[in-house]
């Protein structure tokens, strides 16, 4: 049976119905051809770069601090030590849902408008937030923030977008590095204004910085008017369609589901390992610990330039492989031992920023990957890539109390392991094909 599609306004046929040439290819090739002779595309400056880095940075802590910030809004508002796990779930849940449900939106509504409108949204729901008197009232509001965050996942690929097609990695490097040091900032940052003047105060802190940050890019931003055309329910319908469709997307997101499973594993178990002999690490100086992980998104840029410069195969293969070197010497450094524990402490710290490098490498790759393929269906394709290994940090943490109460720092180190072993198969797969 002959079958037709249509991309990018040309038509390729099959009488097997499968595509002698990848669509992935024939898509990125068109997708440079036609972007680079845009002359009047908007272009991605130093202080726009910096702008997009700063932005996803400071609205990606609304995501994570609640994790840091349970054990003081449970009493506060009456929850036992069981439902206050709730408080940490909700902004989770509610970016889950943005992902899927706004997100795609990019694909149809104007890009700028729709940013402003949700971090606009986000500021009020933490002011609420910082006043709300009970726990129902704030889970709600902490579901909206979470989903209203997903904004983050519409101005990854705006960046992308006004990159040229050569130096698109570079970029998405240059704004992941910002994401990634947000989140492992963002618990230290919690911890430290919840103990100087509440858990409120963070939500304070929080609303005024998301007002600036949608005032500043409503004044900086271009407009992108999206190039689909529909209406809303087709779009999420299409969802699917990608996702079958897209073999590019399906890897990325598996490997990248790993990876991201590897890391929440390893952050939530670390401060319980942290806190027992030899270390004895109080929480200040876990909240420190954590910060020793943001040299990692220093590489970020370099990742993306490796890509750039058509490496992805073997910096991809690297940075799992260093995903698994890393849970080497996080065993090494946590195994039991007597004395001094600075050289456990080195170990530890060592493991932590490689295993950094080694999430962030798959995550700035797998964006410019996505970022390459159709682009009337960016905004999809990136909701449904971070939305997937979402998922994959969701088993992480899941596995992680699991893990320790079972095993010990030594079973935990294993799953990590083997979550870094599984995306390396995953790649010798993808080059068998």
């Amino acid at each position: 049976m002959l079958r037709i599609v249509y991309i990018g306004g040309n038509q390729y046929a099959n009488a097997s119905g499968s595509f002698k040439m990848s669509v992935n290819e024939t898509c990125a090739r068109q997708t440079c051809a036609r972007e680079a002779s845009a002359q009047a595309e908007p272009v991605l400056t130093v202080s726009l770069t910096l702008l997009f880095a700063i932005a996803v940075g400071v609205i990606v802590t609304n995501l994570f601090a609640p994790q840091t910030l349970t054990g003081l809004i449970g009493p506060s508002l009456g929850l036992t030590a069981t439902a206050g796990g709730l408080v940490a779930m909700a902004t989770l849940l509610g970016y889950a849902a943005g992902l899927f449900l706004l997100v795609p939106l990019a694909d149809l509504a104007e890009n700028r408008s729709l940013v402003v409108r949700m971090l606009a949204g986000a500021a009020v729901a933490a002011s609420i937030a910082a006043v709300t008197p009970t726990a129902m009232t704030l889970l709600v509001v902490l579901f909206v923030l979470g989903a209203a965050c997903s904004a983050i996942q519409i101005l990854v690929p705006i960046a992308a977008s006004m990159a040229p097609p050569e130096r698109r990695g570079r970029a998405i490097g240059d704004v992941m590095s910002g994401l990634m040091i947000g989140i492992l900032l963002s618990r230290p940052l919690a911890s430290l204004i919840a103990d100087a003047f509440g858990w409120r105060a963070f939500y304070c802190v929080s609303a005024v910085t998301l007002s600036l940050i949608a005032a500043v890019l409503g004044w900086r931003l271009p407009r992108r008017q999206p190039q689909a055309t529909g209406n809303y329910p087709a779009l999420i319908v299409s969802l699917w369609h990608l996702l079958r469709d897209e073999s590019v997307l399906r890897r990325r997101a598996l490997t990248a589901s790993l990876a991201m499973a590897a890391f929440s594993l390893f952050w939530s178990a670390v401060a319980l390992r942290l806190a027992r002999a030899p270390f004895d690490f109080d929480q200040r100086a876990i909240a420190l610990f954590a910060l020793v992980g943001a040299v990692g998104a220093a590489v970020t840029p370099l990742v993306g330039w490796a890509g750039d410069r058509g490496w992805s195969r073997a910096t991809t293969v690297a940075a799992h492989a260093a995903i698994v070197a890393a849970f080497a010497l996080a065993a090494w450094g946590g195994a039991p031992a007597r004395g001094a524990p600075l050289v456990p402490v080195i170990l530890m710290g060592a493991s932590a920023i490689l295993l950094d490098v080694g999430v962030t490498g798959d995550q700035t790759l797998g964006r410019r990957a996505i970022n390459l393929l159709a682009p009337a269906a960016r905004g999809r394709l990136n909701g449904l890539f971070v939305g997937l290994f979402f998922l994959g940090g969701g088993i992480g943490s899941a596995l992680a109390g699991l893990a320790a109460i079972s095993g010990g720092w030594l079973l935990v180190c294993l799953i990590g392991a083997a979550f870094g072993v599984a995306a390396l198969l995953v790649d010798w797969l993808g080059r068998a094909k």
